[in-house]
């Protein structure tokens, strides 16, 4: 017993060492250039079958070749990499979902590029390097450990890269040549990956997507690390290697024991979901996908719709009675519309929607198996599978850019080991098609139906409240959220709309097969179907077809891996090519009363108490004032600055009587994470009809008291009350509802929605106000009101953020540093609005370091330092 321990920890320790070097090579690359390489594994995979081809095909000795592949081919393909996808993308200030897609489109391409080469089959012969001793490559891991250590503590470039990693515009502010320190950085991370697949391809299979799958796989010890840790990613990984080789002796019996057992021999991807899922998150909270969609919804000319339907009409006209490469497409589009709803329209990253096409399947074949005819089956599967989107659909409500993608991919692979891969789960499986569609040409033409009805559906979601809601959490969450979209819910929507279409796609697939195929829906799949989306538009329903039909044409119609190379180039380079679709001719929407205004569907009922009236009222109040000698807030005009540019007078505190607070702070006191105290102890009281304004030094804590305000910020102590109501646990959403409007500093306009539909939105979600009175009002009814946010000036988007704030009828207004970004006749026409307003009866705060601008307006004036008021 004593020597299967022994012997089962040395194994354990190899498998460790290999994940150690995995995890060196990801943390060194995330320090150097903040990217988290997904490619990792495919990197280890090429120079595995690199090295192959130098000694088993050429007859190279060992030593040079392993040499050879280790520090020239290794290090050379992370040196492209920086250069020709990475640099460019770090040197244009691409958020870091940009650079992940880009990392996912490397994978995507070594893939397709190494079955291309070398063929989609498994290899057996490949050589060994260290031979069967662990200690070797223990002692490998901890000498490359060692000299990062030394290198990061003790050189001049290990400051460099410290100081890069903290803070890399300053650091290149200081003189540090940072792309110097990213190519450092993607050469030695691209030699521990050559270094963990020529170490690994003896023992596992060597194909293009198994042992990619194995490496991401190990990602979990460079996230249990939080991509900082060298000694917490080794240890990691020596214990988890150790582990899983134990685990190896288990053999229960009963209905648990093939669970266990696969549990046993899979616990990295265990550590993987565990630490993807219940860790807190790598990366932080940033930019979740790709830049919004190049073309509005519903541009694409009626005449691209007609071309596309006429393609996939084309096999039942002239192909034969066999459509078995066909019939994949139809659905397959119907897996890719369901990233369509999640990425495109929601926003999220989804990289394991492979597991809920599979569910599909499996649920399908399992209950026709059971009896069942096979439609009712594929409904009750897709029904069956829906809810289980809420697996990622959950972790995605806290989780953000890298720690979201990561979440979905272990979704993906843990479903795929546990389930797909398992004979308990699978074997004996078999899936015929419906009764009467048994022929390809009738089943092709049910797919067909099915289809176009979940496009239909899809396109009337993006039309709707809720495509709105959708893609306004798309465009700026934090927007969405002080708009009043419930974005948790919205989130899980998301998500589990996407899991029911991919499990009815993944069922469409399975039965036009008449088979289950676990390969059919392996993890590499989802990465690759993602990339196909993003670089044909993930916003356009156009694109789901485009790309089911490249990549099954492309694979059948040549050699395996070409679909993937090409997607893999085009995903690459995606932060510098915009996506395939926004090629197309673009079908404006008319201005003007071509179409029916989406305002009418909000009530005109009166508004309530505080809330803006009609523009005939507030032209009455404004003209009420009597220091403004301005011109009424409604002759804004909709495309320029107005005209007139004389400052507001100060208003006079005694002009109106003061109501009791509505909205008040009470020793209110706030730290950030890292431990500094932001607010200490802060009281405030809002009062009706009256401007507060806020002013101090940077760092004062005014955005700080601003956010606790507003909701986004919880404080640690103290409460937030409204009308003498404690709301201090309700979120931001809520507030809005509650009659609590906001603005930020940052524009928080949605740019791919009209500036109808930005104010249609404020409305929609407060449930009351008006949209033509606030259009009206900030001098945006006119043909402004078609375009889309994102082709309009700073000042025009501050008017439709003020006038979304204002469509839902709010009391208190919170505002932002609102004149940042406009000139003086902007911020003129600001004033006089905003004085207009609370002579309405609004309650307003204003966060401003414009000094004339607070001189002009505000009735109360605080002046915060070091998070206290003290004025």
């Amino acid at each position: 017993m004593a020597s299967l321990t022994y012997d089962l920890t040395l194994a354990g320790l190899a498998i460790g060492a290999a994940a150690a070097l995995t995890g060196i090579g990801l943390i060194v690359t995330y320090r150097a250039t903040g990217v988290l390489n997904l490619a990792h594994g495919a990197i280890a995979m090429v120079c595995a079958y690199v090295l192959r081809q130098l000694v088993v095909e050429w007859g190279w000795p060992l030593p040079p070749a392993a040499l050879f592949t280790l520090l020239v081919v290794g290090p050379g393909i992370g040196l492209v990499l920086d250069r020709a996808v990475f640099r460019p993308l770090a040197r244009a200030g691409s958020p870091p979902a940009q650079t992940l897609v880009a990392s996912i489109g490397v994978f995507v391409l070594l893939v397709g590029a190494a079955a291309l080469v070398w063929g989609t089959g498994a290899r057996s012969d490949a050589p060994v390097l260290l031979g069967d001793d662990p200690w070797a490559q223990l002692a490998v891991v901890v000498a490359l450990a060692a000299a990062v250590g030394a290198v990061t503590r003790w050189t001049r470039f290990g400051r460099e890269l410290r100081a890069v990693v903290d803070n890399r515009p300053l650091a290149v502010l200081g003189g540090i040549d940072a792309d110097r320190v990213a190519a450092v950085g993607w050469a030695f991370g691209a030699f521990t990956a050559g270094l963990t697949g020529v170490l690994l391809a003896p023992y596992v299979r060597l194909d293009p997507y198994g042992l990619p799958l194995l490496v991401v796989e190990v990602i979990a010890v460079a996230v249990v690390a939080r991509m900082r840790s060298l000694p917490v990613a080794i240890v990691t990984a020596l214990a988890l290697g150790v582990a899983q080789a134990q685990l190896t002796r288990l053999h229960p019996e009963g209905w648990a024991g093939p669970l266990v057992q696969a549990v046993g021999a899979n616990l990295f991807v265990v550590a993987l979901l565990v630490a993807a899922l219940v860790l807190p998150g790598v990366g932080g909270r940033g930019q979740d996908v790709l830049p919004v969609a190049s073309r509005p919804s519903g541009s694409v000319p009626r005449g691209v719709w007609m071309v596309a339907g006429v393609l996939f009409l084309l096999p039942l006209g002239f192909a034969g009675t066999d459509l078995h490469t066909a019939i994949q497409v139809p659905a397959l589009a119907v897996i890719l519309l369901s990233l369509v709803v999640v990425t495109g329209r929601g926003g999220q990253i989804a990289l394991g929607q492979t597991a809920y096409a599979g569910l599909g399947a499996l649920f399908t074949a399992l209950l026709a198996a059971g009896g069942l005819p096979e439609l009712p089956a594929l409904a009750l599967a897709v029904l069956l599978v829906a809810p289980l989107g809420l697996v990622t659909g959950w972790p995605a409500i806290r989780r953000h850019g890298l720690a979201l993608a990561l979440a979905t991919l272990a979704v993906g692979v843990a479903v795929s080991r546990f389930v797909f891969a398992q004979p308990y789960a699978t074997s004996g499986l078999e899936l015929g098609r419906p009764a009467g569609f048994e022929d390809d040409r009738r089943y092709y033409v049910l797919e067909l139906v099915v289809l176009a009805g979940c496009l239909a559906a899809v396109a009337a979601l993006r039309r709707g409240r809720t495509g709105r809601a959708l893609a306004a959490l798309r465009d700026h969450e934090a927007g969405a959220e002080a708009s009043g979209v419930p974005v948790a819910g919205l989130k899980l929507l998301a998500f589990v709309l996407g899991a029911a279409l991919a499990a009815l796609g993944g069922g469409l697939l399975g039965m036009g097969l008449r088979a289950f195929d676990p390969e059919a829906y392996d993890p590499v799949r989802g990465l690759l179907w993602f990339a196909a989306i993003v670089v044909l538009g993930a916003d356009g329903l156009v694109s789901p077809l485009a790309g089911a039909a490249l990549l099954v044409a492309l694979d059948a119609g040549t050699r395996g891996g070409v679909a993937a190379a090409a997607v893999g180039v085009l995903a690459a380079m995606a932060g510098r090519v915009p996506p395939l679709t926004s090629w197309l001719p673009d079908r404006r929407a008319v201005p003007g009363g071509a179409r029916g205004s989406p305002g009418r569907a909000v009530s005109r009922s009166r508004p309530p108490a505080g809330s803006v009236r009609t523009p005939e009222a507030g032209r009455a109040r404004a003209e009420a004032v009597p220091a403004s000698g301005a011109r009424p807030p409604h002759a804004v005009r909709p495309t320029a600055a107005p005209r007139t540019t004389r400052p507001v007078a100060p208003p006079d505190p005694r002009a109106r009587p003061t109501a009791a607070p509505r909205l008040r702070a009470h020793d209110v006191s706030f730290s950030h994470p890292d431990g500094v105290l932001a607010l200490s102890g802060v009281s405030l009281a809002l009062a009706p009809a009256r401007i507060t304004a806020l002013v101090g030094p940077n760092g004062a804590g005014k955005s700080t008291l601003f956010d606790c305000l507003a909701g986004t910020l919880r404080p640690a102590r103290g409460r937030v009350t409204l009308d003498g109501t404690d709301i201090t646990a309700r979120a931001a959403h809520a507030r809005t509802r509650l009659g609590i409007a906001r603005t930020f500093q940052q524009l928080a306009v949605f740019p791919t929605l009209t500036v109808e539909e930005n104010v249609l939105l404020g409305a929609e979600q407060a449930r009351r106000g008006d949209v033509e009175q606030s259009l009206r009002l900030l001098g945006l009814a006119g043909a402004v009101r078609h375009h889309r946010a994102a082709d309009l000036p700073t000042g025009i988007l501050r008017r439709v953020e003020l006038a979304r704030a204002l469509a839902g009828g709010p009391h208190t207004l919170l505002l932002d540093e609102p004149a940042a970004g406009l000139d003086a006749a902007e911020a003129d026409a600001l004033a006089r609005i905003l004085a207009a307003l609370a002579a309405e009866g609004l309650t307003v705060l204003v966060v401003e370091h414009d000094p004339d601008l607070v001189a002009g307006i505000a009735h109360v004036t605080h002046t915060m330092e070091g998070g206290r008021i003290v004025s």
